[in-house]
This record gives C-alpha cells, sequence and structure tokens, in this order.
C-alpha cells in the first residue's frame, strides 16, 4: 500500500509526515477531555463569546442557497500555528424552504502555497452537541475535534465545517435531521469558495456520530444536484436510522435525548405537539435543553419511561421525521465508506447492517470498514489510515472498492 500522495499538481507530504499525522489524531481521539486538562469542560470546549458576527441582518437579505453573508479571519481557536481559520455566515435552508443563516468555519493550510486548481476540501459534519445557539463547534476552544481536523490541514487538504443551522446563527436548530444538516453541509462548500477562493472545486464529505446520517444524505442529494465536484461520503460511527437510535436500539438512549428529539420534529414539523409526546417532567427536560451543550441537565438523568408519553413513536409527525431520517430511499452519487467499531453499544452492529444492506441493494458503491473489539470513542483517530487511503484514491480519480455482500 502506497502512502504517496496521488494528487495532481499537489507534492506528496511523505510517509513521515502521514505517520506522525496519523498518530497525533489517534493520541487526541484517544485521550478524554478531562485527561488533556483539569480545567472544566465547558472552559476548555466553549470559552469563545456570541459575537454579532453570528447575528443574522436585519432585514434578513434574501440569497441563494450557499451565498456568503460575510466572513471573518480567526485566530483565537486552538489549533497549530499553520492552521488559517476563516468563520462564515451563509445562506441555507430549513426543512420547509425557508431562508435561514448558518455559520460555520473555514481550515486551510496557511503557510502553504496551494496546488494548482486550489486546496482539495473536505467537508466535516459533526455529531449531535445540543441544540442551543452556544453549542455551535466554531465556538469551542478547538472546533470539537481540532486535533483530529489538523491532521487533514497538515496533509495538504482544507476543511470546511459547517456548524448546521440554529448552532451559532440566530435560527431554529433541526436536531438530527440529516436532510437540513447535508443543506448546511452542501452550501458550506460555496460559501466557503466565497470566503477562500484558494479552495479547489473538487470535495467529500465527512462525519462522525450523528454527523455520519447526514454524510450519507449529502451523497443522496447529489443524485439531483450533480455537482461534478463530489467525490463521496465518509460515515465515522452512528450510521443508522433515526428510529432504530430511539426505540430498536439495545441500550436505552439518555431521556435528554428524547427531548432533544422533540425539539427537532418541532423544528421540521411546527404543528407537532410536543405534548403529545412528552409528560410534564419531559416538558420541563425540553424547556432546558437549548440551554445546555454536551451536557445533560439533572433532570436527563430519569428514565425514559417517565418522560414519555405511551405510544409516542406511533405520533403522526414522530413517524415523519423518522421516515424522513431513513437512509437508503434514494440512490447516492459517489461512493460511500463505512467506518465503526463492533463494540459500540449506543450504535451497534445490528441497527448499521440494515442500512448498509439497502444502500448496497440500491446499488450504492460501499465499503463498509468494521473494528473489532475497538472503544467507539477511538475509532476516529485509528481509522485515519483507512480514511486518508480512501480519500487519496477519490482525489486521485481512482475507481472506488466495494464490499457489499
Amino acid at each position: 500500500m502506497s502512502w504517496k500522495s496521488s494528487l495532481a499538481g499537489f507534492p506528496s507530504p511523505g510517509p513521515l509526515r502521514i505517520a506522525l499525522a496519523i498518530t497525533v489524531a489517534i493520541l487526541f481521539a484517544a485521550i478524554p477531555v478531562s485527561a488533556q486538562a483539569p480545567a472544566k469542560r465547558s472552559e476548555i470546549l466553549r470559552a469563545l463569546p456570541l459575537t454579532k458576527f453570528y447575528d443574522t441582518p436585519h432585514p434578513f437579505p434574501l440569497g441563494k442557497p450557499g451565498e456568503l453573508i460575510r466572513s471573518e479571519p480567526f485566530e483565537e481557536y486552538e489549533l497549530p500555528p499553520e492552521v488559517s481559520a476563516v468563520r462564515i455566515l451563509y445562506h441555507s435552508r430549513s426543512a420547509d424552504g425557508e431562508d435561514v443563516a448558518t455559520s460555520g468555519v473555514v481550515l486551510t493550510p496557511g503557510e502553504q502555497k496551494p496546488p494548482a486548481g486550489g486546496w482539495p476540501v473536505i467537508a466535516w459534519a459533526h455529531g449531535a452537541d445540543g441544540v442551543g445557539r452556544a453549542c455551535a463547534p466554531s465556538l469551542m476552544r478547538n472546533l470539537g475535534h481540532g486535533p483530529f481536523l489538523s491532521m487533514y490541514i497538515n496533509l495538504g487538504y482544507a476543511v470546511v465545517a459547517t456548524d448546521y443551522t440554529g448552532l451559532g446563527s440566530n435560527f431554529r436548530n433541526a436536531f438530527l435531521d440529516a436532510q437540513s444538516n447535508a443543506t448546511d453541509v452542501i452550501g458550506s462548500i460555496s460559501a466557503a469558495r466565497a470566503a477562500v477562493p484558494q479552495l479547489g472545486i473538487k470535495w467529500i464529505v465527512m462525519g462522525e456520530d450523528d454527523g455520519s446520517l447526514a454524510a450519507v444524505a449529502v451523497a443522496e442529494k447529489q443524485s439531483e444536484i450533480r455537482d461534478v465536484g463530489f467525490l463521496g461520503s465518509i460515515a465515522i460511527s452512528g450510521l443508522a436510522d433515526a428510529k432504530d437510535l430511539y426505540v430498536k436500539s439495545s441500550q436505552e438512549p439518555p431521556s435528554s435525548m428524547f427531548a432533544l428529539l422533540a425539539y427537532g420534529i418541532k423544528t421540521v414539523y411546527p404543528r407537532f405537539q410536543v405534548t403529545d409526546m412528552l409528560t410534564e417532567k419531559g416538558r420541563g427536560l425540553y424547556q432546558e435543553i437549548d440551554q445546555n451543550c454536551g451536557e445533560a441537565p439533572t433532570i436527563g438523568q430519569l428514565p425514559p419511561a417517565e418522560i414519555l408519553k405511551p405510544g409516542w413513536e406511533n405520533n403522526e409527525f414522530v413517524s415523519q421525521y423518522f421516515t424522513r431520517n431513513s437512509l437508503g430511499q434514494t440512490r447516492a452519487s459517489g461512493s460511500i465508506l463505512v467506518i465503526n467499531a463492533d463494540a459500540d453499544r449506543a450504535v451497534p452492529v445490528t441497527v448499521t447492517a440494515p442500512v448498509i444492506a439497502r444502500l448496497c441493494k440500491q446499488g450504492d458503491r460501499v465499503q463498509w470498514e468494521r473494528y473489532a473489539d475497538l472503544d467507539p470513542g477511538r475509532v476516529i483517530g485509528d481509522s485515519a489510515r483507512d480514511q486518508i487511503t480512501w480519500i487519496e484514491a477519490r482525489f486521485a480519480g481512482r475507481p472506488a472498492p466495494t464490499n457489499c455482500p
């Protein structure tokens, strides 16, 4: 297996540089936040203020999806000095087609000269971490996965990381909704090119945890959009139908996750009545969730049975939301790499396998890599070699492998 870059016009980063970058990614992915510093999690990740940059202009100017509203260089992230960061605010679309604003950040190798054709682009789809404005990854000092994303900058890629609508910008967030999040990801590419002209045309999307659903949804939307620069998707952990995550999972989700789900359903379907799904205790939790990011409030420790009404999953809008967030209903454009840990109890192989089967059945080109007995929190770093090999092959135009049955 060769580790030399095969990007046209782009010099190889060299095997040693790749090995060092992968080592850093593995180490940082494996170390829990609490082990990196004695400070509180909020002090480490959310010490950046929500500034006026994120506020929507009044009146809100009409704009096409992906049209840039504003951008600004930003130097306060805890990233290597060779990484250049530019924040962006851009137009996107809500589930019902409303013009909304979405924020994000563009990372580039600031000290290097871009290759002919511009930097190859990796769009990053982050996992769920709340629904409040302050939950935006671009408001975290390390962007949530700073060392991991910096690994790709060091290898000569640009990273475009959307926050998703409502995280950062003053609109309502569509929690877990792969369709809305995918729209935000796609729009971020055009906005990023307007803010940083050195970006190239070709791009892939990589998603982790709940972001893996968005990554595959991007590929499915491309069958209609037909962006000639789109090359494929990587889904790392968390790939499962939304209904399986909440109803059929062998590990019961924390009750706070059901409140977040209700919030997302209400965003997509405004006619949905939260009282039809949540009990009085559940509604108390619902009122708190936009004030918390990552860590659930105390009431979130209640058993789900105490906050959910019987038969909640059969509600009209809940059912529509689950159907909307079932992958494999539209054939994907570009190839798909799925990575997961067999030891993942939250999203076990038994809920990922049916999704893979549907994708393969409709003709998608899928490569599914399973890491046996690996802690799911480490798979993002430990799978770096597989990621890099797959990404290099896509930008080089080589045929994508598949292990569909």
